[in-house]
């Protein structure tokens, strides 16, 4: 009998037509399908008679691994260094799992299972992203994950908190570092705990950095996640400003050098956390979505409903689109494009930049010829880093760069 699955711990009874639950466990089983070939479970075949399944889910924002009989309603962790899964598939007597941890970059692990094909003998990487990362170890910077109060009573959000770490520099104990708060893209996305190097990029240079998952993040349950329905632009925007002054009461950081900066839907969030709230002194948007009704009109097709979702009626996507509202901004932002992106075209970016010029304000834009949506060559990644840390520098913390960066020039700031 074929029997489809669903990994919520339920299968599907063709015979009865009724599904059941075979093992019940308060988590996610998989990630938004934003892409094909998602991989979140594989059948551990050993022969005809077998019946268990190799899985991953999160819970709060961290992956697990494990094994579901379900002949039995036996269910075993799996003992591995990853804390971020993506992707698994099972061969036989082991499985490959595409993950990372916080000291190791994305990387395939080869997991062994024992005879009984229940429990993890050993694993090893077979590839990694950046194999010579570890060289570096002592400059990592190790995440703290907080849970801090937003604005509405008994809401809390999570985030993962980035110290500055450096093995050869210590600040001043008078001294509290900028901090650069990154909105992920999504909105219904994630941020995790894996090693990012980005984020090391500026750890190691002396800020602090956070991460945010913001209502409306896959991670935490569905309840989280639908808090974002009907509320883009003001659950993440006031999440984000939630995080940032939880960090500056907890005397983390500094809050005169709170810096935001996003991708894609995170750089609509940057936009609008500039527009809507005065608690950053700068932001950084990345093929950012500064008006929502254009976006609505050249999305593609895959996406045509998913913003009605999240926005509502009409008039949200005038009242919540940055562009409308630019006499609100009050502060420098430097905006990055890529000119062959057909998800955010570069007139969004333009109209955003020529309208913070036209008001006085610091504003830079940094254009990439043959790049996408989503930046991919080497050069573009590394000049976007480095342009942003010399434009917070200059315009928020006041000090200079230790890297021989040269900045670009700045609009309403370089030529007074």
């Amino acid at each position: 009998m074929s029997i489809p699955f669903n990994l919520a711990g339920q299968f599907s009874d063709e015979k009865k037509n009724e599904v059941v639950a075979i093992y019940s466990l308060d988590a996610e089983f998989t990630k938004p399908l934003w892409v094909f070939g998602i991989s979140s479970y594989d059948f551990v075949w050993k022969d005809l008679n077998s019946s268990k399944i190799i899985c991953t889910y999160r819970q709060n924002g961290m992956s697990f691994l494990g094994i579901l009989d379900y002949g039995t309603n036996w269910f075993s962790l799996l003992d591995i260094h990853l804390t971020d899964i993506r992707n698994l598939v099972s061969c036989g007597s082991c499985l490959y799992v595409e993950g990372a941890s916080t000291t190791h970059p994305l990387s395939i692990v080869k997991v062994n299972l024992d005879v009984n094909q229940s429990n993890a003998t050993k694993s090893s990487v077979l590839w990694s992203s950046s194999p010579d990362a570890t060289k570096y170890d002592s400059y990592f910077s190790s995440p703290e994950v907080i849970e801090f109060p937003t604005e509405h009573p008994g809401q809390n959000a999570y985030a993962y908190f980035y110290p500055p770490s450096s093995p050869t520099y210590k600040a001043s104990l008078d001294e509290k570092p900028p901090l650069l708060l990154e909105s992920h893209v999504g909105p219904t996305g994630e941020t995790s705990s894996g090693l990012n190097l980005k984020i090391q990029y500026w750890t190691s240079r002396g800020w602090a950095f956070v991460d945010v998952n913001y209502g409306g993040s896959t991670g935490y349950g569905r309840k989280y996640r639908e808090r974002v329905l009907g509320q883009w632009g003001i659950v993440d925007v006031n999440d984000c400003c939630s995080c940032a002054k939880f960090l500056v009461e907890c005397g983390k950081v500094d809050g005169e050098r709170l810096c935001v900066t996003g991708r894609s839907g995170g750089g609509y969030t940057t936009l609008a956390s500039l527009a809507f709230k005065e608690t950053f002194k700068a932001g950084a948007s990345l093929h950012g979505v500064p008006d929502l009704s254009l976006l609505k009109v050249e999305t593609s097709k895959f996406e045509s409903h998913y913003f009605d979702n999240l926005l509502g009626d009409e008039k949200a996507y005038l009242e919540r689109s940055p562009i409308n509202h630019v006499d609100k901004f009050s502060c420098p932002v430097i905006l990055f494009q890529g000119l062959d992106d057909k998800v955010v075209p570069p007139v969004h970016a333009r109209m955003m930049y020529k309208a913070l010029k036209n008001k006085g304000l610091p504003v830079a834009l940094v254009e990439y010829e043959g790049e996408p949506h989503w930046f991919t060559k080497p050069e573009t990644i590394k000049f976007t880093l480095e342009q942003q840390m010399v434009f917070f520098a200059r315009l928020v913390g006041h000090f200079e760069v230790a890297d021989p960066i040269t900045p670009i020039k700045i609009d309403n700031f370089d030529e007074q």
